[in-house]
């Protein structure tokens, strides 16, 4: 039987890297704040104009930029050192969110200004995205990415229960703008991270320069590797019909189990636990394969059908614990194939094609879930959400029967 101080030792591996604790400490106090400022930014759009719609359209702005540009972030990524990329998102990130503060304070602030920030953000993330995820593999290296993936994972949804626990206390005691102006300062801890950085321990991938015809092979390339496509094809499909919990949950909360807002929260709160036990139980696996992905997804539509039809809100409580399991297994696994499989000099933009799938894709998938659930109920947008992991992970199943095809490398390496 294993001992505790073995799965402990194996599911932190990746901490013993100096760079990529700085890095985890550094993004931890990030994305707590970024997390914050969405609390923020959520109450400040309807004390503006009281509509959810106004509300809904922040989010796509920021969503559009990553779905539409964000082939070109990754090629980016490709042909710059990564950390000089983050050191300019970071920066910018940080003095955007800064002034809109400080507009806040002022108040002098207007709907036009909070949409242009929402806007300039999700720009942001078409190059810090890619970049950020391409970048955890110079700092651990092939053997532990599993292991570090998997804890930013983890280290996300902490952060997703944190950071709105502190913008509640900061809004009630000194207002909406001090959540503005704290997550501004928090991008100082991840630049004062990247300085403190070690080169010589950082595994860069090579850069490319630039020639015309990069982008386009860059989809040529993911497209002609079945495990690279595929795995997209998955992350797509889920990305747009499963991961719109912010449209489905609190229908069924509200309208389904008469649980009201508490319910809402009790129900996302549920999804975070899971996503912890998830990431580091995932954390602790010392490789992956797509056969993996493909359980995970399959088990994450199970899951899924558990909440669509449960009965009542302890039992939908406890589904929500299962679902957040497999998400994070789901995605993490997803990031690893894509990374290990990827070319080097293809990483960025293959990254940026899973970012799209991931994020992008809610514009498209929003909508379309939130007309089920207004017009047939919660049960039914569920029910689509759940099918649709189903579905990829029969898709999934291609990318099992050519794991052993090579990587195309003629058509990896075109570059004009």
């Amino acid at each position: 039987m294993e001992s505790t101080g073995s799965f402990r030792q194996r599911t932190f591996a990746s901490l013993a890297i100096r760079n990529f604790r700085l890095f985890f400490v550094g993004q931890a106090i990030s994305m707590s704040g970024t997390w914050m400022q969405s609390v923020a930014q959520g109450i400040l759009v309807l004390e503006l104009t009281g509509s959810g719609t106004a509300l809904g359209l922040v989010t796509a702005l920021q969503a559009l930029p990553v779905l539409i540009f964000g082939a070109w972030g990754g090629l980016m990524a490709d042909r710059l050192p990564k950390r000089t990329i983050l050191y300019a998102t970071q920066a910018l990130f940080g003095i955007s969110s800064t002034l809109l503060g400080l507009v806040i304070l002022k108040d002098a602030v207007q709907l036009w200004m909070v949409y242009a920030i929402a806007t300039f953000h999700g720009f942001l993330k078409v190059f810090d995205n890619p970049t950020r995820q391409t970048f955890v593999r110079e700092m651990v290296g092939k053997e532990r990415l599993t292991n570090a993936v998997a804890l930013n994972s983890t280290l996300m949804n902490l952060a997703r229960v944190v950071g709105p626990t502190i913008a509640g206390v900061m809004i009630a005691t000194s207002g909406l703008a001090t959540c503005f102006i704290v997550n501004g300062i928090s991008y100082i801890s991840l630049i004062l991270v990247l300085y403190r950085m070690r080169a010589d321990e950082l595994q860069p991938a090579p850069t490319i320069r630039r020639a015309r015809g990069q982008l386009s092979a860059g989809f040529r390339y993911a497209w002609s590797t079945p495990v690279i496509r595929n795995t997209l094809l998955m992350m797509a499909i889920i990305g747009t019909f499963t991961y719109e919990f912010n449209v489905t949950l609190p229908l069924l909360a509200e309208f389904t189990l008469d649980a009201g807002s508490g319910g809402y929260a009790a129900l996302t709160s549920a999804m975070g636990i899971g996503a912890v036990v998830g990431g580091l139980y995932t954390a602790s696996r010392r490789n992956s394969t797509p056969a993996m992905l493909v359980v995970s997804a399959a088990l994450f539509g199970g899951s899924m059908l558990l909440v669509t039809f449960a009965p009542t809100m302890t039992f939908a409580f406890a589904a929500m614990v299962i679902v957040g399991f497999f998400s994070i297994n789901f995605t993490s696994l997803g990031n690893v194939t894509l990374q290990t499989t990827s070319d080097p000099e293809m990483q960025g933009r293959v990254m940026s094609l899973w970012t799209m799938a991931f994020l992008g894709t809610t514009p498209i998938g929003g909508p379309i879930v939130g007309a089920i659930g207004e017009h047939l109920g919660a049960r039914p947008s569920l029910l689509v959400g759940a099918l649709a992991a189903l579905i990829a992970a029969v898709i999934g199943l291609q990318a099992i029967r050519h794991r052993s095809e090579p990587v195309p490398t003629k058509v990896a390496r075109v570059a004009d």
